[in-house]
């Protein structure tokens, strides 16, 4: 895992961050990457997430980066317990966001799931669509929003994929937004190439699961 982990340093862009993708991974190897200085690390699972934790609440606070899909009744436990999250996908969701960070006194960061090509697989805001909204999800009290998440369908080339993430780039310019999440341990290099902030590394990172 050192040696993936070194690997992965040395090929980043120095405007490029890695969130190693902890979900399904023991606590050992998320404190083995902690003492080979990574700190910021993704979960999908709410409950996984929150067991991991608190098995790890002896180390220096870490950070925690949600990246699953948000459902409407998980959001108040996930404001708790991750500052980041990489998975707003639509209006009515943001606003739920919003009012939930009001109640709890959170100012969540958040990214904006967009769906730069159609994928039924995916959810996400039509860039369109985004575009539409952007004044009303910059009124929303108590968020943050700082970047765009997307990922690539499957099935496309190493070209469709730079592609569709320097779309994705493109638009996070034109709203005036310095983030993004782009790219997993498949497309991460497309990704980097195209302006991508957070990659999203699992298994190219803690190895093939047993």
């Amino acid at each position: 895992m050192a040696a993936r982990l070194e690997a992965l340093r040395a090929q980043l862009p120095e405007t490029t961050r890695l969130l190693a993708v902890s979900k399904g991974q023991p606590v050992s190897s998320i404190r083995a990457l902690v003492a080979l200085g990574q700190r910021s690390f993704g979960e999908s699972r709410l409950q996984e997430a929150s067991e991991k934790q608190q098995q790890l609440v002896d180390l220096e606070p870490l950070d925690w980066h949600f990246i699953g899909r948000l459902q409407a009744n998980k959001v108040r436990p996930v404001l708790r317990q991750f500052a980041t999250i990489h998975s707003v996908d639509s209006r009515a969701l943001a606003e739920r966001v919003s009012r939930i960070a009001v109640e709890e006194g959170l100012r969540p960061r958040l990214f904006l799931q967009v769906k730069v090509r159609p994928d039924p697989n995916k959810g996400g805001f039509d860039p369109q669509e985004l575009r539409e909204l952007w004044p009303l999800l910059l009124q929303l009290p108590a968020l943050q929003i700082i970047g765009l998440m997307t990922m690539a369908p499957l099935g496309l080339d190493a070209a469709e994929r730079t592609q569709l993430f320097a779309a994705c780039s493109a638009l996070a310019a034109e709203l005036g937004l310095k983030e993004l999440s782009m790219g997993m341990s498949g497309d991460w290099p497309e990704a980097a190439q195209a302006g991508s902030t957070w990659v999203r590394v699992g298994s190219a990172l803690f190895g093939p699961k047993s």
